[in-house]
């Protein structure tokens, strides 16, 4: 039996389905940091069921984003990404355990500067408007950081 899916699910599948691979990671920190903001709100509500879900979904996140990454292209540069995801996967764990909210505030700071580059990377490479210097980096530079995934 055919069944219509919810228009919403349908633009998020055909998003992540032809997004380039800068997209693909900036929708990846886009996700970790809004399930963290929920994880949080959800803890102070006393809603763990949803808290757990959503911590659990910010897992499964560092997991792409591990597994994705090039060490062969990427050489230091995701070897360092790699520790700083095993690093926020186990700061975020310590929190829950804890129930440090400021961790988990630090790995939200943390994803956010991440996502913040990415942007610009992407900025950089040609996806918005070129030539404006603040964003002048050496193409090489952000073409190295790229590669790492």
């Amino acid at each position: 039996m055919y069944r219509r899916g919810n228009g919403a699910d349908v633009y998020k599948q055909t998003s992540v389905t032809t997004a380039d691979p800068k997209r693909l990671i900036l929708m990846c920190y886009e996700g970790a940091i809004s399930n963290l903001k929920t994880a949080k709100e959800k803890y102070v509500s006393g809603d763990y069921e949803t808290k757990g879900k959503s911590l659990q979904k910010v897992y499964d996140i560092m997991d792409v984003l591990m597994q994705s990454l090039d060490f062969k292209k990427g050489g230091s540069i995701a070897k360092n990404l790699d520790a700083l995801y095993n690093y926020l996967s186990r700061r975020l764990l310590e929190a829950d355990l804890k129930k440090d909210l400021t961790a988990i505030d630090d790995v939200i700071h943390l994803l956010e500067e991440l996502k913040s580059a990415w942007e610009e990377i992407s900025y950089v490479s040609g996806h918005d408007h070129p030539g404006n210097s603040r964003h002048a980096r050496n193409t090489s530079e952000t073409a190295g950081i790229a590669g790492a995934y």
